[in-house]
């Protein structure tokens, strides 16, 4: 049986055992897929339970998807220029890196049908998961990239890698095409991002990565200011299915029934 695991820290929170094992029932693969609370000192152990096939494949995220490339022989394009891995397996007996976290956020803007294209976009976080989104919005053709983020250093490091990003304090900020929360500040219910939605105009759109729980405090808001709103649950389902497809060469089907399985938690 081929094992999977995803780590972080949280991770009571992920739905990809329960994605991940479905598929695998689908799929017929023999596999298991399970989720396991890291720490720094214990990412290296995993990588190694890789090389010596304890372990299939591994998904990571919050707060390791950078800290993890440097344990990573083999990094994909699409991780190179994000500096952030989110899918590890062995290939040709080297441990590869890859990011799926690209394609399921272009892949969850392309399904809700917005338009980019010459758009603004603050982004809230400069974590692991924010080089991705940023990737993601310049392929979608977005017009300009701000982020606000309680340290200037981190976006110091983001800036390496994309120089055109434009770090903002949200208390004097004016209005934007998007708002993204690529924190993990909604977790818990007492979350809350400072965000004055009296001073944003209309009609905007609100996006949250964090998909369990579904409707956090930012999205709560954002839909009884009437803005467009939505989770992050469809980029978590394709980002999986191309983990998937990188694992078994098997491209999972994504359909309704899926959608309800997951929901019905």
């Amino acid at each position: 049986m081929k094992k999977h695991l995803i780590i972080g820290n949280p991770i009571n929170h992920s739905l990809s055992p329960k994605l991940h094992n479905y598929w695998f029932k689908k799929n017929k693969i023999d596999a298991i897929y399970e989720k396991k609370v890291a720490e720094d000192n214990t990412i290296k152990d995993v990588i190694i339970d890789i090389k010596n096939d304890k372990i299939f494949g591994i998904n990571v995220t919050v707060p390791f998807k950078k800290k993890i490339t440097d344990y990573i022989e083999v990094l994909s394009g699409t991780a190179q220029k994000t500096n952030s891995v989110n899918t590890i397996c062995k290939k040709n007996g080297k441990i590869y890196g890859d990011n799926t976290d690209v394609f399921g956020f272009e892949m969850s803007i392309i399904n809700l049908n917005i338009e980019i294209k010459e758009k603004t976009a603050l982004i809230f976080g400069a974590g692991g998961v924010v080089p991705s989104i940023i990737l993601a919005l310049k392929n979608l053709g977005i017009k300009k990239i701000f982020i606000t983020n309680r340290s200037s250093e981190k976006i110091k490091t983001l800036k390496l890698k994309f120089p055109e990003i434009e770090e903002i304090n949200i208390k004097e900020s004016s209005s934007f095409d998007f708002y993204i929360n690529a924190t993990s500040l909604g977790l818990k219910e007492t979350d809350k991002l400072n965000i004055n939605f009296n001073k944003i105009e209309p009609n905007k759109f609100f996006y949250d990565v964090i998909y369990n729980p579904p409707m956090t405090n930012f999205l709560k808001e954002a839909k009884k200011f009437g803005h467009k709103i939505s989770n992050g649950e469809m980029m978590f389902i394709y980002q999986a299915q191309k983990s998937f497809e990188i694992w078994h060469n098997v491209l999972p089907i994504i359909d309704q029934e899926l959608v309800n399985f997951l929901k019905n938690d």
